[in-house]
Formats: structure tokens, C-alpha cells, sequence
């Protein structure tokens, strides 16, 4: 029976909900920060600093919020970013993802993290063209694997991680005792008893595990085995040569994720790839790092016209897309927004969480006197209260 989303009107209300019906390691795995979680409080608080102009007596009709990410048209400059674990916030939680953004007219990337493989993306949406998110890791045997594997599934873009090197410590996931499939600790199994909706999915799907590595993995056919192989293969030597070896590789138009620093920036422009995130990875790696939409106008400046833009990091809103816009984002990135929807509803939450999104988006937009989100710029916004370049401070 298809779920009454009528008195959902803003992303909390999907956030509320999640936190309720997904067991409490796997919500706290995607709701969580390292250490202090200064830097992910910090990602959604400093939106909220930036004030609009709000604008009158301007024609509103016609509005357009349909622009370009890396030459692909969206419906608005918003993609699905890639998180790990995805389907153990909903059984098949990639797939409905996938499936979500698809009819939506936005990009979706899948994680190699992710529960559900590249062929079951391919599989369950006939194909349609979508991202995948690479971790550079020590097997690189099974790295060029791995791009195989995402051309032959049709994947439109390569998304490399590069602020993934090592783990940063969250305390939750540590408390928590977080493990794919869950630990059968009695505190685990009296949580999962409380959430039937969840346990009743996860029975009825064979995705339980990660689907990018068991089975593709010398050595690693089931779950027992995969925990020791991942704990060594996120690679530290990580350098600007691997994004040179990856490229040559793939072939097709590559994306550069965690960049915070503008000589990074200039390096990722000259590098040859097509765009870059502004990405402290949700905060979930260096807490004490500046949020991602204060870094934004640095790094901006910094790549110049050579590479486009994007930000991930705090959005929770369209305001929050648009004020990323405004600062020089040509596109931004959702997780958590995206994953409290599956959480909550699945398939339709995820849909619920866009079309949330979009509205706000559109509405803001118009208020602020614009009816083209590609026309947009720092004039929505009111002086003195918008971060700039760190060099100009």
C-alpha cells in the first residue's frame, strides 16, 4: 500500500521518520560525524547564516530550474551522491535510489561501497546511464576490474574519492558495533525486534552484503572474508599519478570528490578532469575542517573555467542548492537528504526528498527575482552575510 506523503513538507520530516524504522547502527552510520562532529554540524549551520534578497514586483512566470552537470541536462543542478551501506537503510536501497532519480531527470551515483552491484543498477533500470563512485585502493587488479565492470554496466562517469586515504574515527559507528550484516549482540537484536518494516524487506532481498566485492575478490566469497580485506585496501600512498592512471583507464569524463584546499583545486583543474566536489565527506573524515559551503568560493576562484564545481555537504533544502548555486556551484550533491527519504518510505521517500527539493528551489528562486537558475548569482544574496575567498578575509 503506497504510503501517504501529503503531510511531508520538508526533509526533517523524512529525517524524523528514518530515524525511526531504520535499525539504530545503520541510521547512526549515515547520520554521524567523526570525532567532536564540528565540521558536520557546521555543513548545515552555515547555510543558514547566508540571507536572500527577497525581490518584488518581478515576473515570475516561466521559471526554469533545469540545467547541466558535466554536459548531462538535469532537472536541477542536483545529483544523488554516493554513500556506503545504502541498502542497509533500505532492502534494495540503491536500486529504489537509482530508480528514484532516474524518473526525476536527475544523475545517480552508485558507491563501491553499496549493497546492491553495478549490474543490479544496470539490470533494474534497463540500463539507464549513471555514475560510479571509486575508492583508490591497494588491489589495483581489482580497481581495473572494477572500471570495467562500470563501463560494461553503462556508467556515464567515474567519480574518484580522493579524501578517503584512511577512516576517520566516528564514535557512534565504533559503539555501535556497525558490521554488514549486523552483529547478533543482544542490544542489536533487541533494536532490530523493534523495526519489523525493516527486518520484513531485509528478508525478502538476497542483497545483504557489499555487491561491488564478494565474489569479484580472490579470496573474498562471503562476508567472513570481507571484513579483513577492506580494513587494508583503502590506499594512504593515494597521489595525483593514480588520478592520472584512472583516467587513462576509464577513458570517459571523471569527477574529483573531496577537494577543500585551492591549490588542490588548481591541481584537480590541471589534471584533466572534468569536474570537482567541494567535499569534507559529510564530516565524517578531518572534523575541524571548514563546512563545505564556506569553502566553496575559494576553490571557485581557484579553478577558474578549466573544471566545473560542485559541493556536497549540508544541503537540506532547494534554498541551500541555491545558495550553492549563487556561490559558484554548477551542481551539488545530496546523501543524507536522500538517504533519510529511502529510510523513511523507500522508492517514494527518495521521490518525496526531490520533489521537496525542487520546490523549494523553484519558489526561492523566484522570490529572489529570478526565473533561470543558470542566470543566478551572488546578487540573491545579502552583502555581509555570504562566506568569500579565505584570502580575502
Amino acid at each position: 500500500m503506497a504510503a501517504d506523503l501529503s503531510k511531508v513538507t520538508c526533509i526533517e520530516d523524512l529525517r524524523v521518520v528514518a530515524q525511526r524504522r531504520v535499525p539504530r547502527m545503520f541510521y547512526d552510520y549515515a547520520d554521524s560525524g567523526s570525532y567532536t562532529q564540528g565540521t558536520y554540524r557546521s555543513n548545515e549551520d552555515d547555510f543558514q547564516k547566508i540571507l536572500l534578497r527577497q525581490r518584488v514586483a518581478v515576473n515570475m512566470e516561466g521559471r526554469s530550474t533545469r540545467s547541466t552537470m558535466i554536459g548531462q541536462d538535469v532537472a536541477m543542478p542536483v545529483a544523488i551522491a554516493p554513500t556506503g551501506l545504502t541498502g542497509m537503510q533500505h532492502a534494495d536501497g540503491e536500486i529504489l535510489g537509482a530508480k528514484a532519480a532516474k524518473a526525476f531527470g536527475i544523475p545517480f551515483t552508485l558507491s563501491t561501497m553499496s549493497i546492491c552491484s553495478l549490474e543490479d543498477i544496470a539490470q533494474h533500470t534497463d540500463r539507464h546511464p549513471f555514475w560510479f563512485q571509486l575508492y583508490v585502493m591497494r588491489d589495483k587488479g581489482f580497481m581495473e576490474r572494477l572500471i570495467n565492470r562500470a563501463k560494461e554496466a553503462n556508467c556515464s562517469a567515474l567519480v574518484v574519492t580522493l579524501d578517503l586515504q584512511i577512516l576517520g574515527q566516528r564514535h557512534k559507528d565504533i559503539k555501535n558495533g556497525l558490521s554488514t550484516p549486523p552483529k547478533p549482540t543482544l542490544k542489536n537484536l533487541i533494536n532490530l525486534a523493534t523495526k519489523p518494516r525493516w527486518c520484513l524487506g531485509m528478508l525478502g532481498t538476497k542483497r545483504r552484503s557489499f555487491g561491488n566485492i564478494v565474489g569479484h575478490v580472490d579470496g573474498v566469497g562471503d562476508v567472513s572474508s570481507l571484513s579483513s580485506w577492506t580494513a587494508d585496501q583503502f590506499d594512504p600512498r593515494l597521489n595525483w599519478s593514480d588520478v592520472e592512471w584512472i583516467k587513462k583507464l576509464w577513458g570517459g569524463k571523471i569527477i574529483l570528490k573531496g577537494v577543500m584546499d585551492a591549490e588542490d583545486a588548481r591541481l584537480a583543474a590541471q589534471s584533466g578532469a572534468d569536474a570537482l566536489i567541494v567535499s569534507n565527506h559529510g564530516g565524517r573524515q578531518l572534523d575541524g575542517a571548514p563546512s563545505s559551503i564556506a569553502a566553496l568560493p575559494s576553490i571557485a576562484e581557484a579553478a577558474g573555467k578549466d573544471i566545473e564545481v560542485w559541493m556536497d555537504g549540508g544541503i537540506r533544502s532547494g534554498q541551500d542548492v541555491l545558495k550553492a548555486r549563487a556561490l559558484g556551484a554548477q551542481g551539488t550533491m545530496i546523501g543524507r537528504s536522500f538517504l533519510y527519504g529511502l529510510g523513511a518510505y523507500g522508492q517514494e521517500g527518495v521521490s518525496k526528498a526531490l520533489q521537496i527539493i525542487h520546490k523549494e528551489l523553484d519558489t526561492t528562486m523566484a522570490f529572489c527575482g529570478h526565473t533561470n537558475i543558470n542566470r543566478v548569482g551572488t546578487e540573491i544574496l545579502l552583502p555581509g552575510t555570504y562566506p568569500k575567498p579565505f584570502a580575502e578575509i
